[in-house]
């Protein structure tokens, strides 16, 4: 009898190959990977030839995008994973649960109320199960943060203080990419910011009521850089002698997975995965701040900036009993092909965490690290996923379909704020507070 789980994967840019290594090795003996499915053949034959050359494995079936109901049909997946563009997201999800099959999804879960909608009417009629990969739910210092909370730490969370700092690295590469344009990503508060409004949600267990946002495009773009007295007028920066030595330059021939994946499937998908930061058109904004009210009454004020000198972020939460902060310097030496942060030394430079009891003396406590990405989170997720018995998750990480919509709703409820300059309540939009209740 097979006992090995069938996945297939819809998406085959950099995103895709955290999950090609847990199903291809590191799960393999539970998992098998039967199929690829993307816009572009070279990018799925950049994967088969990794599987060739890593692990001696024949050539996974390749599909194009308009063949996914025949690559259901033939390889038979159990669950697919989804990892195209975010604004994508809501047609495979949809499609492969109309066929029969579980989703898991790379977040943000889609990035409108339209295509929202469409996923749970479809989870409602398939019932399907649908999971969101919140990573930094597995972190083992966010995780910690959590466990504060849980036990007892600020009592009842009344305030959260949230600043994320994106450097000119990682944040830069925003704008490089296909996220610089809205209506592929839904901006930096539904794309990056979904990570930390997750995380707020699940750190003081509630839910958003109302939210308030502010942004502007105050660094990146053609107009700020004319503004400041700089011309860039290269639209890309590979093979461009004008750009050797800016510093906002990424050159896809500098790791072999950004020529395979991006520079050699150009032809294909007429994508760059290069284009100059201070260029057009960019539709999105790089500097915001957000205001939220929870269902537990508690507030949160968010900052995202994308262009700053350091990476990392830095929190608080101060509830009835006391006060908890955390403080991270991220160690940023390079970029990996998906845009995401790695380091040589180390996911963090500096960190510290402190708690301040109400009536007492503060006092630090260690703050975890692990290995892997995202601060050692992608490996407990990923064991999380695939593993046929995972360990008990006390802290209950894994995050649903309702948890997703929780997130992307204070994005996408920050943006009709940014049109309308008014207070914008979640529940006017999705009825979220209906679907707390029945998780609850």
């Amino acid at each position: 009898m097979n006992e090995h789980k069938r996945y297939a994967i819809v998406g085959t840019g950099s995103r895709a190959g955290m999950f090609v290594k847990a199903i291809t090795q590191t799960y393999r003996e539970v998992a098998e990977l039967v199929a690829f499915c993307d816009l572009s053949q070279t990018r799925m034959d950049w994967y088969n030839a990794q599987l060739l050359e890593q692990l001696d494995m024949t050539a996974r079936p390749t599909y194009h995008a308009d063949q996914f109901e025949q690559m259901i049909a033939e390889t038979k997946p159990e669950c697919v994973i989804v990892t195209t563009i975010d604004a994508t997201h809501h047609t495979y999800i949809t499609r492969a649960m109309a066929l029969g099959c579980d989703v898991i999804s790379e977040k943000p879960l889609t990035t409108d109320i339209e295509k929202l909608k469409a996923i749970y009417a479809t989870i409602e009629q398939t019932g399907r199960a649908l999971t969101v990969t919140f990573n930094y739910r597995y972190a083992p210092a966010y995780t910690q943060f959590r466990k504060l909370v849980m036990d007892g730490m600020v009592g009842r969370p009344l305030l959260v203080d949230f600043s994320w700092i994106l450097d000119t690295s990682h944040g830069a590469d925003y704008f490089r990419r296909w996220h610089r344009e809205k209506q592929n990503s839904g901006g930096l508060l539904v794309h990056k910011a979904t990570h930390h409004f997750d995380l707020v949600n699940w750190w003081i267990d509630a839910y958003p009521k109302s939210v308030f946002a502010a942004g502007n495009l105050s660094f990146y773009g053609k107009e700020n850089a004319t503004a400041r007295g700089e011309h860039y007028d290269y639209i890309r920066y590979t093979n461009e002698p004008a750009a050797q030595d800016d510093p906002f330059a990424l050159s896809l021939t500098s790791q072999d997975a950004l020529k395979g994946l991006y520079l050699d499937a150009e032809a294909e998908t007429g994508y760059l995965r290069d284009r100059n930061v201070f260029g057009e058109p960019i539709t999105i904004e790089d500097t915001l701040a957000v205001t939220a009210r929870y269902s537990n009454g508690a507030m949160l004020s968010y900052c995202l900036v994308a262009y700053a000198p350091w990476e990392g972020l830095r929190v608080s939460i101060t509830g009835t009993k006391g006060r908890i902060e955390m403080d991270i310097e991220e160690s940023i030496t390079h970029l990996l092909g998906d845009g995401e942060a790695s380091a040589s030394k180390g996911p963090f430079k500096q960190t510290r965490m402190r708690v301040f009891p109400m009536f007492g003396e503060s006092y630090e406590v260690p703050v975890p690290v692990g290995e892997g990405g995202h601060g050692g989170a992608d490996p407990v997720m990923l064991e999380q996923i695939f593993s046929p018995n995972p360990p008990y998750d006390p802290f209950n990480r894994a995050a649903s379909h309702i948890d997703g919509a929780a997130s992307i709703l204070v994005g996408i409820a920050g943006n009709r704020a940014l049109q309308t300059g008014t207070m914008v309540q979640i529940d006017d939009l999705f009825p979220l507070s209906e679907q707390m209740a029945n998780k609850a």
